[in-house]
């Protein structure tokens, strides 16, 4: 997954960029210069990890699992629905301080209202694009563009100080690792839990 590793990379690279001093689990935490204006604004952000929700539930709920696109949309329902339950219960564990709570990076173990580490939203991304990026990217290669997306998101995240840069780097590995996992499954996993109409789908169910 060439792409992949390339925008974790990129992303490292400018997140260690003009550090004054740097800590966390991977050495490279220190705050950035606070903005939340222009491209990097919350809004946007916000804009972007609910439309990859309603994009990746429209889709397997539009298609069902008759064909290799809607196949592909329910096992980035399933990687979705796992990372975030994933990310959620590690926040709890490492309880960890956001750069806007403290410019202390290994701020671990704090109290419930610590919720760094790892970044879900990140990760969320990066299992939503992963399973199209591993099903379509060697024939279609425009595909591996979806990785800018969770390489944007870790980026503003840490402009609104709402994660140091392993939240995001190991947010972006969890996400495609459970993407990777979720993709070659011998079937999604999800959607068998469901009634036999949502493998139909409703643009199959009304043809």
């Amino acid at each position: 997954m060439p792409a992949l590793r390339s925008w974790v990379f990129s992303v490292a690279i400018l997140a260690s960029g003009s550090a004054c001093a740097s800590g966390g689990p991977l050495g490279i935490d220190h705050r950035l210069h606070y903005d939340d204006s222009g491209i990097w604004k919350r809004t946007n952000q916000n804009a972007l990890m609910y439309g990859t929700i309603f994009t990746v539930a429209g889709g397997a709920l539009a298609f069902g699992d008759q064909d290799k696109l809607g196949d592909t949309f329910w096992r980035s329902v399933d990687a979705l629905v796992i990372t975030s339950v994933g990310t959620e219960a590690m926040k709890y564990a490492f309880q960890r301080e956001r750069p806007s709570q403290t410019s202390n990076p290994d701020r671990f173990f704090a109290g419930s209202h610590a919720k760094s580490f790892p970044s879900g939203e990140v990760a969320a991304i990066s299992a939503a694009v992963t399973p199209f990026i591993a099903n379509y990217g060697e024939d279609h290669p425009a595909v591996y563009a979806l990785a800018l997306l969770p390489a944007y998101d870790a980026v503003a995240r840490m402009k609104v100080r709402a994660h140091w840069q392993s939240d995001v780097l190991i947010g972006a590995a969890i996400g495609t690792g459970v993407g990777l996992w979720s993709a070659h499954r011998n079937s999604p996993l999800i959607i068998g839990w469901l009634p036999g109409g949502f493998q139909v789908g409703f643009i199959h169910h009304f043809k």
